[in-house]
Order: C-alpha cells, then structure tokens, then sequence
C-alpha cells in the first residue's frame, strides 16, 4: 500500500511526498524512494526516523502494523500533524489511543478506503432494516495469504452494521475469512431468507482503489479540519458535495 500511495502521489500535482518511513533494519532504510517504485530521483530517502519524516510534511499516511500505528499516532499527535490511517487488526485499548490523539489533531481512520466499499456499508446497513430478522446474515471475505488480521477489518464493520440495526452484538454475525493467493479484497454479505437470498459483493481489483481514497483522505485532513475522529464517509461526503 505505500508503494502505491506514493507512486500516485508522485504522479499527482497536488501532492508533494515530504517523507517516507520504513520499519527499523528494513533493506529499503537510506535508499531514494523514487528508485524503489522504478522511477526518477526524487531525493527523498526512506528513514526509519518518525519525526524527521514528519517535519516536513503536513499529513502522515499509515498502513503499517496497530503497534507501529500507535506510536506514530503519538508522535504525530506531539507535532500536531493530522493523520490518514489505514492499518486494521487494532485492540480496544490501541483505539482508544487513536480516539485520544483525535481531541487533539484530526484523523481519518477506516478499515477501507475505497469508494465503493464505503457505498457497500451504507447499501448494507439498508437491507438489514429492510430485510429484518427474518433472513439470516453472514459476512464472507478474502484477501492474500500473507494479510496478517482475520477476519479484515472491513468485515468486522460490515458485521458491526447488521448488529446495529437489528439491535444485536456484532459477534453474532458470522464472518468467514478466506486467505488464499494475491487476492486483493473481496467482501459478500449475505442476506438469506426462506425463499431467496440477497447478496450484496464488492471485489477490488487493484490495490490503486484503497490508495486513491487514502490521497483523498490526506487532501481532507490537510484542509484545515478541526480535530476529530472521522471515518471516510466523511471524506466522501465533502468531496462530491
């Protein structure tokens, strides 16, 4: 995901790349990033400095790991640099980290930040109260064998949003994870009632998705947002109003 957002952002006059991190003792530490994507020169070399990559910049854009999100968030909440997080899998004890840090600078985090999923979540948040108790609900998704967190963060939402309309916890609906070859996403929720079933898909195609809604949510935070804690929602709601 970083290697994409940062070739777009390249590729994109809006944006000027200001920092790359990678994680302490990684082969990509001290190398110019443009060579790493297969492009010119930038000047820009990865750290693994969280502070010297953020002076510079004015959003911090994370997909890494809940422990190395927290820290950044700690750091980024000290230089007052507004955050776009992307990273899954968090404990109740790191979002409350994350929600903390939001009083103070503003953040975007989302499970996923594509368009059409944020569409999936509003589409399926309608079938349940339309469709009611009488249809059973399950969640299926897959993504690539090496994807750390199951079942995906988006899955756990879409189970969260059933549970709310039906006044419900989320973990009675059932969420299957599949974790096979280079699957990008795909995310089914499945409606099934006596006589029909009702299924509702969304399948990336491209890793490029997530990493066009993560520019958009850093192009949202950078426009002077209060703190808070916003969901992508948000960011789409502004953008195409």
């Amino acid at each position: 995901m970083g290697s994409r957002i940062a070739s777009l952002a390249l590729g994109d006059s809006l944006f000027a790349i200001a920092g790359a991190l990678e994680a302490k003792a990684h082969q990509a530490i001290g190398q110019d990033l443009g060579t790493l994507l297969g492009s010119d020169v930038t000047g820009i070399r990865v750290t693994d400095d969280v502070k010297a990559a953020l002076q510079g910049g004015q959003v911090l854009i994370e997909f890494t790991q809940p422990e190395a999100t927290v820290e950044h968030v700690r750091v980024a909440q000290e230089l007052k640099k507004p955050m776009v997080i992307g990273t899954t899998g968090f404990s109740d004890a790191q979002r409350k980290i994350i929600s903390d840090a939001a009083k103070d600078i503003p953040i975007v985090l989302s499970p996923n930040m594509s368009v059409g999923v944020n569409l999936l979540f509003e589409l399926v948040q309608m079938a349940a109260q339309r469709l009611g108790l009488s249809y059973d609900a399950e969640v299926v998704e897959a993504h690539h064998h090496t994807k750390k967190d199951a079942p995906s963060g988006t899955a756990k939402r879409l189970a969260e949003l059933i549970a709310s309309v039906r006044n419900q916890r989320a973990e009675t609906i059932p969420v299957h994870s599949i974790r096979a070859g280079d699957i990008v996403g795909d995310h089914v929720v499945v409606f099934a009632g006596s006589s029909e079933r009702l299924e509702l898909v969304h399948r990336a195609h491209s890793r490029d998705v997530f990493a066009v809604g993560a520019l958009r949510a850093a192009q949202f935070v950078a426009e002077a947002r209060r703190p808070g804690l916003y969901e992508m929602r948000d960011v789409l709601q502004t953008i195409t109003t």
